[in-house]
C-alpha cells in the first residue's frame, strides 16, 4: 500500500491547544503541561496524505531521545542520502538524535499507541539491549509546512547497553557526548534535522536533573 493512502494518528489543533496559553513554539517540557494524555483521550485516524496538508490537524510522532544515564552519552545517527533506503526523503542524509515515526492504525488496539509506536520504531531501527522510557516533553515547530502538520512526543529512552543501527536508514550511529555532537555537527557539511535541533539544548541543560 502506498503510505500516503495508510491511515495514521492525528488529534486536531482545538483539542491539542485547548486554550491559547497551551500553544507554543519550539521544546516544552511534560512537567509543565501533558499534552500526552490530551492526544489519547482525543486521537482519531485521517489517510495520511490528506493528514500531510490538513493544518486543522497534527499528526503525533513519538520522538526517543537514547541517553545512558552513567556516561550522559546520547545516541546520535545519520540517516541513508539513497532513496532506496530511506522513504523519507525530506531527512535525507541528516544527522538525529530521535527515533520514531507515524503511529498507524494497527497500533488502534494497544491502550497506548504512542508508546506501542515508538516501542515498535526503536526495534525496527536500532539494535538496543534493555532500556527504560519515559515522557521528557513536547515538540511543536509552527515555522514550516512540515512542522504545521506533525507535533512531536519526546521520549527518554535510558539505557547502560550498546546501541547501534539496525537497518539501511542509517550509515552511522553511535552514542557520543554533547561535546562530539556538537563537533560532528559544527562540519560545513553536516546537517542536524530540526526537531532534534530544538531538543539538544533543552537535553543538555537538564541532563542531570531527568535522568
Amino acid at each position: 500500500m502506498d503510505k500516503m493512502e495508510k491511515d495514521v494518528l492525528v488529534v486536531s489543533r482545538e483539542i491539542l491547544f485547548d486554550a491559547e496559553k497551551d500553544k507554543f513554539q519550539g521544546f516544552k517540557a511534560h512537567s509543565d503541561i501533558d499534552f500526552h494524555s490530551r492526544i489519547i483521550k482525543g486521537f482519531k485516524y485521517m489517510k495520511r496524505g490528506i493528514a500531510e496538508e490538513d493544518e486543522t490537524h497534527k499528526q503525533p510522532i513519538g520522538y526517543a531521545l537514547i541517553v545512558n544515564p552513567k556516561t550522559k552519552k546520547v545516541y546520535i545517527y545519520k540517516r541513508a542520502m539513497a532513496g532506496k533506503n530511506y522513504t523519507e526523503k525530506r531527512l535525507q542524509n541528516k544527522w538525529s538524535m530521535g527515533i520514531g515515526g507515524h503511529i498507524d492504525r494497527e497500533e488502534e488496539k494497544e491502550a497506548n499507541p504512542i508508546h506501542s509506536s515508538l516501542l515498535r520504531e526503536l526495534s525496527e531501527e536500532v539494535k538496543i539491549g534493555q532500556f527504560q522510557t519515559k515522557v521528557l516533553g513536547y515538540i511543536n515547530d509552527d515555522e514550516d509546512s512540515v512542522g504545521r502538520v506533525h507535533f512531536g512526543i519526546v521520549y527518554l529512552v535510558l539505557t547502560e547497553s550498546d546501541v547501534f543501527p539496525g537497518d539501511a536508514e542509517s550509515v552511522f550511529g553511535e552514542m557520543k557526548s554533547f561535546e562530539e555532537i556538537k563537533e560532528i555537527i559544527s562540519a560545513e557539511d553536516a546537517t542536524l534535522e530540526n526537531w532534534s535541533e530544538i531538543a539538544i539544548d533543552f537535553l543538555e541543560k537538564n541532563l542531570s536533573e531527568i535522568v
